[in-house]
Parts: structure tokens; sequence; C-alpha cells
């Protein structure tokens, strides 16, 4: 029986960002060709894994998805298992989610299920963006599953427990970069510049009337700026600024809406303050949508076990899953692992009795699926 409390601490050491998981993916092939049998075939794609598991009378592949990355976060956590690549943590539980799918797949290979099983262990959810293009990959079609689910970790709940619902999970999500160009000087003669530290504040002021006055009150919408930048000593002025922040919409439609008032408003700002203004939107995520009949099994597998079902409220978190969602019938649901810490936290500490929870769940989820 694999060990699945050594594996995750292993996969914990060496995290590495996005399509740069060359590491972790070479760690969980050795784990993986330990399992290996007649009815198991494997493909890569990038720095990703498809593990195939053949049902015993299939009449469709039930998928199971893993993401795989860290994120640039120096871990504070003082464990002795800590990250062993300076400024890189899984700080996002992706080392739990990896360990717990490989748990699953032991289980399923030792006694296949009825129908296909796929295992997607999936790279760089955290940025850029893994599954859209997976989803696209000629690698992916053969073994394109007829049913997708997956779980994330909950800091807040308790070990034990599990959260999920019908409808939306998590909100449509874009990254936000908008770039200042005027021109710098010194203090003494701002009427020879064109001030970016200036236009910039003014215009993360002016943004925040973009939400309350063109989205729909009733569809939950929020944009935020979470790091400025501007200028390089206190006697000049600013001849670039740059905003770095977040857009997230509970409606798919609405995330246009903003992105097209930030661009009016980006306009208008570049003949006030005679500048030029550019915006990078980054990794944008389709919001997750959980398919209600799926979530009824889900609940359904988990009656009589020893892992507790809640209802989950909707959260304006993001997750490249959805992109699965949009195209595949599926779910996902939280996995309490009871931190003091929460999500992308540098003292993120999941308790690992989470990890036969997880097992459990997911297990039980696809012997429904499979009925």
């Amino acid at each position: 029986m694999l060990d699945l409390q050594q594996i995750r601490r292993k996969l914990h050491q060496i995290p590495e960002l996005g399509f740069q998981e060359k590491k972790t993916q070479q760690y969980l092939l050795e784990i993986i060709k330990t399992l290996e049998t007649d009815k198991v075939s494997i493909k890569l794609w990038e720095t990703g894994i498809l593990v195939f598991v053949e049902g015993k009378a299939p009449t469709k592949t039930i998928g199971y998805r893993a993401d795989m990355d860290g994120l640039p976060i120096t871990e504070q956590t003082g464990l002795s298992f800590s990250s062993e690549h300076d400024g890189k943590m899984h700080a996002c539980g992706h080392d739990f989610h990896m360990t717990i799918a490989l748990g699953v797949l032991e289980k399923i290979i030792l006694k296949p299920m009825n129908d296909h099983c796929l295992f997607i262990f999936q790279p760089a959810e955290e940025g850029p963006g893994g599954a859209l293009p997976l989803l696209q990959s000629e690698a992916f079609q053969p073994w394109r599953p007829d049913i997708v689910f997956a779980l994330h970790i909950a800091p807040e709940l308790p070990v034990g427990t599990v959260a999920s619902k019908p409808g939306l999970l998590f909100a449509n999500t874009s990254e936000l970069f908008i770039d200042f160009a005027g021109k710098g000087g010194h203090a003494a003669y701002p009427h020879l510049t064109k001030d970016m530290t200036v236009a910039a504040s003014s215009f993360v002021v002016q943004m925040q009337q973009i939400v309350s006055r063109n989205v729909n009150p009733l569809e939950a919408s929020v944009v935020t700026i979470g790091k400025m930048e501007s200028g390089f000593v206190q006697n000049a002025i600013a001849e670039t600024a740059r905003l770095e922040g977040t857009i997230r919409t509970q409606h798919p439609d609405s995330i246009n809406i903003v992105k097209n008032q930030l661009e009016k408003l980006m306009k208008g700002f570049e003949i006030a303050y005679d500048c030029k203004i550019e915006v990078d939107y980054g990794a944008n995520y389709y919001q997750v949508y959980n398919q209600a009949e799926q979530v009824k099994e889900f609940r359904q597998a988990l009656a009589g076990s020893n892992v507790h079902y809640q209802e989950a409220e909707a959260a304006m978190t993001g997750e490249d899953f959805g992109y699965m969602l949009k195209e595949i019938p599926g779910f996902m649901f939280w996995l309490g692992v009871d931190s003091a810490y929460g999500l992308h936290h540098a003292q993120l500490n999941p308790d690992e009795a989470a990890l036969n929870v997880g097992v459990e769940a997911v297990h039980l989820t696809f012997s429904k699926l499979s009925q």
C-alpha cells in the first residue's frame, strides 16, 4: 500500500510553477509505474500526466482531476519537510490533491470499476491555466471523460467534512495588469512632467464605480487592485506606474462588461493625463458550475460513510477546472483540512488526516458513478 503521508511530504518539498512541474511529473510517474498493470495506459501532456484504467464492463469514462503546480510564495511553516525550492510553496494544497489521486488510483487498479477511469494530473492551475489547453489537446480526445469531478482543500472546514452544492461554486475570474507611461522629471517642476503616480491613483479610485454602476447588483462582481508600483525616489515624479489586480464575477457576461468599462476609462485617462495605458488580462478562468445530478450522486455515495457532507456557499475564488465543467458534466467539492491559515498563505498547514478522508470520498464517488 502507498504511504500517502510520505508521498504528500515529498511532493510538498518540490513545488514548481505552472508548466515547470518536471520534478513533480517525474516523481508521480515513479509512483504510478509501481502500480501499473496491463489495464493501465499512461500519456504525458506538457508537464502533466493522463492515466487511463480500463473498466470491467464499461459504458462510459469517469474522469478525476488533480492539479500539480505550486505558488511563488516563500514558505513560513517551519515544517521538517518544507519546500526545498526557494520562493515556491504548495500553498494551495495541490500536494494534497495529487496524493489523494494516487491513493484512489491504487484502489481502482487493485479492484477495477465497471467503467473506464481517467486520472488527470493537470499542470498550471494557478497560472497561466492548464485545463483549457489540455481539453483542446490531441492527447486528451481519445480518453475524453463523460463525467469529471475534482476536489479542493478547504482550510476552514474540519477534517472529515466535505462541502459542495449544485450550481455556481466558484466565480469567473481574470487577472488584471495595467501599465501607465507618462513623462518623469524633478519633483520641483511638476508642470514639465506627466505624473503617473497621480494618474494611477486616480484610476484606482475611479474604477471602483465600474461594478456599482454597470453590473446588475444581483450578480456579484468585484474588481480589486492588490498591488501598485510607481517611482524610484522621493524627489522625482514617476514616469511609469503599474497596477496589478483581479476581476471576479458571478455571471460570465459580467466579466466582459467590467473589461469594456475598464477600457473606456483607460481611453479617457489617456486624454486627461496625456499618457499611454496598456492592459493585460493575464489568466482568465471560467466559473465552476456543478451539475445538480452529479452533486446528488456525490451525496448518495457518502451516505453511511465516515465522511460528513454539508452544503457549501458560492465563493468568488477562481479555478480553471471550470473549463472542464463547461464542456463535461460533473462537479467539484471542498475537502476539510482544518488549517489555521488559509489558501495561498505562507503558513498554510493542512491536517494530513484529511488525506485518507479525501481518498475515501473520491473512491466512493467513483463507485457510485460507475454503478
